[in-house]
């Protein structure tokens, strides 16, 4: 039997760490049914008895301390909720414990926010891992020396686990009970739960908001550009110009303030410009590409696909009901 030991964080969304416990629980229903031992133990674990959750709207009572638990199999950290830095302050005492866990065997996955908790541990120090997208920016300036990945939904890391935004959460669990149980009960999971299986990246919600958290003016005054003129055609040496700065410096101190380069940056200023116009307008395809400067159809697509991980037929399809009707 797999032990697996549920976060209790103070602060804590409940919908992670209560959808957690659910679908892991009934995974043991499920063996049951089949006339078949439970394979998990499911145990909520928190530094306290009573632990306030979301905002203090509900309070979790917790089965175990961390000080009862001396080995676990699988711990889960669910989403936390409020200032990120104050909410990492307030679980500190965690992290000790999850590395030593770590130490003697056990795998962990972050849900959500809940990569914020993990990557205070270290433990994904050049890995992979990822969070909400509305994030990105703070989990960029708080952990440099983790690999951010700001487009997939699960990040498997030799048994360090996460998932990217509020519910895709979900997916995580599901592909944790296709290693732990198989398949088939990972199927039966999606169908019972609704969950929509096998999704794989977070690219179509996205919503790119630009990276201004930085210092560095200049670099600030050319983001304002690209925002405001993404309908034309853009180059390096017209933005080094207009700074009356060398290409190459302009080009380094972008990368290190907003972790694009400049020519992605005005490809997420143009992609954003278009998920929009496809998402409100009844726009053909070729209209929106000359709107947000493109002339070219097939790198147009291309560049649409590569960011929103849909094609701009599939995104209007899923995203403007008027359209879609």
């Amino acid at each position: 039997m797999k032990h697996i030991s549920i976060l209790v964080p103070k602060g804590a969304i409940l919908g992670s760490l209560e959808g957690s416990r659910q679908l892991f629980s009934q995974v043991n229903e499920f063996f049951k049914m089949k006339g078949l031992p439970p394979i998990f133990k499911v145990q909520l674990i928190g530094l306290d008895k009573e632990t306030p959750v979301s905002g203090g709207l509900f309070t979790v009572n917790t089965d175990f301390l961390i000080a009862d638990i001396e080995q676990t199999d699988l711990i889960i950290i669910p989403a936390i909720d409020g200032e990120i830095t104050g909410a990492i302050e307030n679980n500190r005492d965690f992290i000790p414990w999850i590395i030593k866990q770590r130490e003697g065997g056990a795998e962990i996955a972050s849900l959500c926010l809940g990569a914020f908790l993990l990557a205070s541990t270290g433990l994904v120090n050049g890995k992979k891992c990822a969070t909400h997208w509305l994030a990105e920016n703070d989990f960029r300036k708080m952990f440099p020396e983790v690999s951010l990945v700001t487009e997939k939904i699960i990040t498997d890391e030799q048994g360090i686990y996460s998932s990217g935004g509020a519910f895709s959460y979900l997916n995580l669990i599901l592909y944790l009970i296709e290693k732990y149980a198989g398949r088939e009960i990972a199927i039966l999971s999606a169908k019972v739960f609704a969950i929509e299986l096998n999704r794989e990246n977070q690219l179509s919600f996205t919503i790119f908001q630009g990276q201004k958290e930085h210092e560095d003016e200049p670099v600030k005054k050319v983001q304002e550009f690209i925002e405001n003129n993404f309908h034309e055609k853009i180059t390096i040496d017209q933005l080094a110009s207009m700074l009356a700065l060398g290409r190459r410096n302009l080009e380094r101190r972008f990368k290190k303030a907003t972790s694009n380069t400049i020519v992605e940056y005005i490809q997420r200023v143009k992609m954003e410009a278009a998920k929009i116009s496809l998402e409100s307008s009844r726009e053909n395809v070729n209209e929106v590409m000359y709107k947000v400067g493109y002339t070219d159809n097939k790198a147009f697509r291309t560049t649409f696909k590569r960011i929103t991980g849909l094609s701009p037929i599939q995104y209007r399809s899923k995203y403007n009901r008027e359209m879609a009707m």
